[in-house]
């Protein structure tokens, strides 16, 4: 099983969610770090993703790969990430056949409704235990 985890600008996000599926998943599950750039792929590979790689098309070839994509909704919008996201990269995420898990954290200018306010730790949480759910995985 592959996951891939894509993040942009610093990877804060990214490497809380690599973190949190390294000490939850089996070591058989492999984890791609995704960034729109090296510093966020350089971040998340720190909290031991399996792989690396940066850039859209890396993210492109990568999203067909993976059977889970992870990471905030704004990699599914266009120019979201200070321009970091490009239209191909979103329809490469969202056109992949992966179960796509987004978190609810999006651009200024973009609100989402009728998602409960939580702390990104929590949101992590139940993203892991969405995948263990889904993929039939037990502690």
């Amino acid at each position: 099983m592959i996951i891939a985890v894509v993040d942009g600008m610093g990877g804060g996000i990214g490497s809380q969610i690599v973190s949190s599926l390294r000490e939850e998943l089996p070591s058989y599950v492999e984890i791609y770090a995704l960034g729109t750039n090296a510093i966020a792929t350089s971040a998340m590979m720190k909290n031991k993703a399996n792989k690396g790689a940066t850039g859209e098309n890396a993210i492109v070839v990568s999203s067909k790969k993976a059977n889970i994509i992870v990471g905030p909704i704004s990699m599914i919008i266009p120019n979201s990430m200070m321009g970091e996201v490009t239209s191909r990269i979103a329809e490469a995420i969202s056109e992949s056949d992966a179960l796509k898990i987004l978190l609810p954290i999006t651009p200024e200018n973009f609100e989402l409704l009728s998602v409960e306010n939580k702390p990104m730790l929590l949101l992590i949480k139940d993203a892991v235990e969405l995948i263990k759910k889904e993929f039939n995985i037990k502690d």
